[in-house]
């Protein structure tokens, strides 16, 4: 029997009646990243039903080679009745040149030019968009007829999944838009013996095994320029983050927001294109860029190859977000305990202490007094956990009745390893855990609990530094006492505290 989540944490489940079968693309209910577990249809038994809207982002693109593009779309094997293309303009001095004549429904945007605006160009062109699967393009890539099809085909049946297309590098020299268009075979027949720079997402294929390994950061593999997402999912995750104004990483971390959401990463080989120059091509500015943005980038990924040198700092988003349930413990027992977790030696955390709003015992606003100013501390907060940090990776849930010393998450992020969910429980109930995001989420979208899409691991209590039950830090004069002093934070304001030498090698909790 599936066990209950804490309620900062709880799914919101889905009513179903006596054969009740969903309309539409369903979310995914696979484990992990397991994309290969999906039923789909053959490819060759593949009849698309739902339209399509191609969003391509585009800035100065020379008239020559957006033709091109442009052309290699008319060569796609999906119906024609059954797509449309948006150009969304980033303030070119001239607008894009739609070649006339084109057998496809295009229709351009425009924005103002503010920085590099290709977040805020993705942004725009899905809300243009008329139909809710849409494909991301880049004004300067050429796809294979199939490119879209591929696509389609899992947007047809994953509703948030995010699609990743490969892309290779040739110059195009001697191409224009008709030979594109006549061609007797696919792109690469046609520039075959030109020189190519291969995939530059090929080393995190090989790495995750076509993203289907446990690795936690499939969302490296996304380009920008060549995938695919619902319009419904796009929009839960909030589109792209439109603060990004350089080259690069926007594509990254919107994928990273994609997969701790529960997203699954798929990776699409048939969804190929070619890029219009080889990959050397205007690198030493684009790397410039890519250098500034990542101080951005490490606020926004709460992952630690985005995070090596940030050991003690805060950050926007943080990896863990640890929730203390007060429930009925006095206010020197939450005191202590959300002071061990606020020390953990796992510092790139928030704290969150759930009591009831209207609690009248003066808890709330003796914690509102400890913990309000506090930037990495929230108090009554309105909002769950999953809802208030959804980028967040790391989900802790603590009942401040259970004793613990410091470097509770740290010991439970080394047992949880590569799992979706680690739980210790005290004899008398008490319950502490932590789980990963993506793995909440998906339970929210497509029902059961996390354990359904990952293991879950159950330790004995002791393993991760819990006592069998608390017991109240007791006043000797003005001294309070404590056997994890000064690590424990529980002294309270103007009052001497014993000091207790090294920590024991096993915590006594509270001495008598």
């Amino acid at each position: 029997m599936a066990r209950a989540q804490p309620a900062c944490l709880r799914p919101r489940r889905r009513r179903r009646a006596a054969g009740y079968r969903p309309r539409g693309p369903a979310p995914a209910a696979v484990r992990y990243n397991d994309w290969r577990a999906v039923e789909l249809p053959d490819p060759g038994a593949f009849a698309p039903s739902l339209p399509v809207s191609v969003v391509i982002p585009h800035y100065e693109t020379p008239p020559a080679m957006l033709a091109r593009t442009l052309a290699a779309l008319e060569r796609q094997t999906y119906p024609r009745s059954m797509f449309e293309v948006a150009i969304v303009d980033d303030g070119s001095r001239s607008p894009p040149e739609i070649p006339g004549g084109l057998a496809l429904d295009v229709r351009t945007v425009r924005q103002e030019r503010r920085g590099v605006g290709i977040a805020r160009a993705r942004n725009a062109g899905v809300r243009a968009a008329a139909h809710d699967i849409v494909l991301f393009l880049d004004a300067d890539m050429l796809p294979e007829a199939g490119w879209m099809a591929a696509h389609a085909r899992w947007l047809h049946t994953v509703s948030d999944a995010l699609t990743i297309g490969f892309r290779a590098y040739a110059a195009m020299d001697g191409i224009d838009a008709d030979a594109v268009r006549r061609r007797t075979g696919s792109v690469g027949d046609m520039l075959a013996g030109r020189p190519v720079d291969p995939p530059a997402n090929e080393g995190d294929m090989i790495r995750t095994g076509d993203l289907s390994s446990r690795a936690d950061d499939p969302f490296t593999a996304v380009c920008g320029g060549n995938f695919g997402i619902g319009k419904s999912f796009y929009e839960l995750l909030g589109g792209h983050d439109e603060s990004f104004r350089r080259w690069g990483l926007e594509d990254t971390e919107f994928a990273y927001r994609a997969y701790v959401r529960g997203g699954l990463l798929v990776p699409v080989r048939g969804a190929f294109a070619w890029h219009q120059g080889r990959r050397a091509e205007e690198r030493a500015e684009k790397d410039l860029d890519l250098q500034i943005q990542r101080g951005k980038a490490a606020h926004l990924v709460a992952h630690p190859g985005y995070r090596g040198a940030g050991r003690g700092r805060m950050f926007q988003v943080p990896q863990f977000v640890a929730t203390l349930a007060a429930g009925d413990s006095s206010a020197e027992r939450i005191i202590a305990a959300a002071a061990a977790l606020l020390a953990d030696r796992e510092r790139d955390l928030a704290l969150r202490i759930e009591i009831a709003p209207g609690d009248g015992d003066g808890r709330l606003e003796r914690l509102r007094d400890e913990f309000g100013p506090d930037p990495r501390a929230r108090v009554a907060p309105a909002l769950s956990a999953l809802d208030e940090f959804p980028a967040s990776p790391f989900h802790v849930f603590v009942p401040a009745a259970a004793a613990f010393p410091e470097g509770l998450v740290h010991r439970l992020r080394a047992r949880l390893k590569d799992a979706a969910e680690i739980r210790a429980v005290l004899p008398g109930g008490a319950e502490v855990s932590m789980t990963r995001a993506w793995a909440l989420h998906r339970a929210r979208r497509a029902g059961g609990a996390p354990g359904d899409y990952g293991d879950s691991i159950t330790v004995p209590a002791a393993a991760v530094g819990l006592r069998r039950g608390p017991r109240e830090p007791r006043a000797r004069g003005r001294e309070w006492v404590c056997a994890d002093a000064p690590r424990c934070g529980a002294m309270p304001a103007r009052q001497a505290h014993r000091p207790c030498g090294p920590p024991p090698a096993q915590p006594r909790g509270w001495l008598r």
